[in-house]
């Protein structure tokens, strides 16, 4: 990959990812917004620094999981062409917005905002 090519990509995917954290935080999503704040709330709320530490597991679960599919993503540039690694990420981008886009419409109690 040329460094153009690689310059073109960060150019593209920084304001992607910025558009990303301000949904999740515009829909009051309550934790998995950026590792950053994921990874600053889960130690400035734990025991030790005198938090209440209220949801640790799944504080714990996002950070997992945002590590998980960096993992990933790396494995497959490392062994693969970047047009495949594009593609797997369009494929699931594509069933998470389906995914989204049917529980959109749910009344069931998790999908729901919480009182309060």
């Amino acid at each position: 990959m040329t460094t153009a090519v690689r310059h073109v990509l960060i150019v593209a995917l920084g304001p992607a990812m910025g558009l990303q954290n301000a949904v999740a935080r515009r829909l009051g999503v309550p934790d998995p917004t950026t590792t950053v704040l994921t990874l600053t709330g889960l130690a400035a709320d734990s025991g030790p620094a005198g938090g209440a530490a209220p949801r640790p597991g799944r504080r714990i679960l996002s950070v997992l999981a945002m590590f998980l599919a960096a993992l990933g993503g790396a494995v497959l540039l490392r062994y693969t062409d970047v047009t495949l690694v594009l593609g797997v990420i369009a494929v699931l981008l594509a069933g998470v917005f389906l995914a989204v886009r049917r529980h959109s419409s749910s009344d069931a109690a998790w999908t729901r905002p919480p009182s309060g």
